[in-house]
């Protein structure tokens, strides 16, 4: 059953997001305004190590008030690829330059308020070429693959981006033996 888009028309805009309004119909005739948000696609990297461990960062977010491990990550910017995006990322937030990329999964965090796309890459492997630029996490470490169920299940990965990509890596590496 697909709903009927009349139109939209924005709220709030900015470089971060663009907060609308959307003038839609259900199948069976009702119609209603239905608000959205547009925003910019994200990607992040899960670099894993030859030791079964993936390199996170232990960051707060303030708008939850929790803090949790993700994986590096943000927006992709203006003409840039994905890919690039993330190792950008990689670098500014942790200092480590990543592997050959593969593209493991776009994860749409939650398709009935926004349009949002985050694309979770894995690196194999990373190196140590200096300090963070972008200071966002108070840690970061080389964590055990194998952890990540128990991580979930405490509740100390907060990310869906983050945790959709982990548990698909900790899936592939049980399924590979």
């Amino acid at each position: 059953m697909r709903w009927t888009v009349h139109g939209e028309r924005t709220i709030y805009d900015s470089p971060w997001m663009d907060v609308r309004l959307a003038d839609v119909e259900l199948p069976d005739g009702r119609r209603f305004d239905h608000h959205l948000v547009r925003v910019r696609p994200a990607a992040g990297v899960a670099a894993v190590d030859g030791a079964g461990r993936v390199l996170l960062i232990w960051r707060h977010r303030f708008i939850t008030g929790a803090w949790g491990w993700e994986i590096p990550g943000g927006r992709v910017e203006d003409g840039e690829d994905p890919a690039e995006s993330a190792a950008r990322e990689l670098v500014e937030e942790t200092g480590y330059r990543a592997g050959p990329l593969e593209h493991l999964l776009a994860v749409r965090p939650s398709p009935g308020l926004h349009d949002g796309i985050h694309h979770v890459y894995r690196a194999d492997g990373a190196e140590k070429i200096g300090e963070p630029t972008d200071v966002e996490a108070e840690r970061i470490e080389w964590v055990p693959l194998e952890s990540v169920p128990e991580l979930a299940a405490r509740g100390e990965i907060g990310s869906g981006s983050t945790l959709s990509g982990l548990l698909f890596l900790y899936a592939r590496s049980v399924s590979r033996g």
